[in-house]
């Protein structure tokens, strides 16, 4: 990848990884965009995921007819490779060419089917977050790198891809954090609610009301916002919450 063009594409790529808020986020299409800008950056032949834990589907992305290929190559069952041993150690492997008889007694089945397939390099780099191993991208090449750098560039895809779907589940959490609150919230003012309509109706103490409210939520095996809910409403007759006294 060179000139202004490739660069411009860089970080058009790189920017996209930052779009992480939108309500339509899919874990599953952000990672294989991943795999596609490997595909169209890098030149690749393919490229894949694999993950740590069953997160989301495995994604990839290919060339014409390579796309079995890289299903065969990046799967939990395929045979040992460049990917399950960045999957296992978290660490990269530099792009290795598949006719080095080093390469070919390291992942003897790999080799075998990579290059049968017209595979001449392969290499995998780890999507590591901010506490784990989310998993790994493999990238394969009909020849070997064909410019210096290509291996980094990938290893800043997945670094940027995988701050972004970091940053989304951390997101997503406070989210729901703050619907939990903001339900919680609601349910305790209806139950001041109801207790204050209560003591206002017997002429008792908040307290009193309150352990009326509870007694009834409890004996009949009713959450106490329901009850609460209830009084609120006027559908439960007053004498079965009343206080035992004033």
């Amino acid at each position: 990848m060179s000139g202004e063009t490739s660069e411009l594409r860089l970080a058009v790529a790189l920017l996209e990884y930052a779009e992480i808020f939108r309500d339509t986020f899919d874990p599953p299409r952000y990672l294989r965009r991943l795999t596609e800008h490997c595909v169209d950056l890098l030149g690749a032949l393919g490229a894949g995921v694999l993950l740590a834990r069953p997160y989301c589907p495995a994604p990839a992305s290919h060339r014409g007819q390579y796309r079995e290929v890289v299903r065969e190559l990046v799967a939990p069952d395929s045979p040992a490779s460049p990917a399950h041993d960045t999957l296992r150690t978290g660490r990269a492997v530099a792009p290795v060419s598949l006719d080095s008889a080093t390469t070919v007694a390291r992942w003897p089945a790999f080799t075998a089917i990579a290059r049968r397939r017209g595979i001449a390099s392969a290499y995998a780099v780890p999507l590591r977050g901010a506490d784990d191993l989310v998993g790994e991208l493999a990238v394969f090449q009909t020849e070997p790198s064909a410019y210096e750098g290509e291996f980094a560039i990938a290893q800043v895809l997945a670094d940027a891809a995988t701050t972004g779907l970091h940053n989304h589940c951390v997101q997503a959490r406070y989210q729901d954090l703050t619907e939990q609150l903001g339900v919680a919230l609601a349910s305790r003012v209806r139950i001041e609610q109801a207790k204050g309509m209560l003591a206002e109706r017997w002429a008792t103490a908040p307290d009193a009301a309150f352990t009326a409210l509870r007694r009834y939520a409890r004996s009949n095996r009713l959450p106490l916002d329901q009850v609460a809910r209830a009084v609120i409403r006027r559908t439960l007759p007053d004498e079965r919450v009343r206080p035992d006294s004033p």
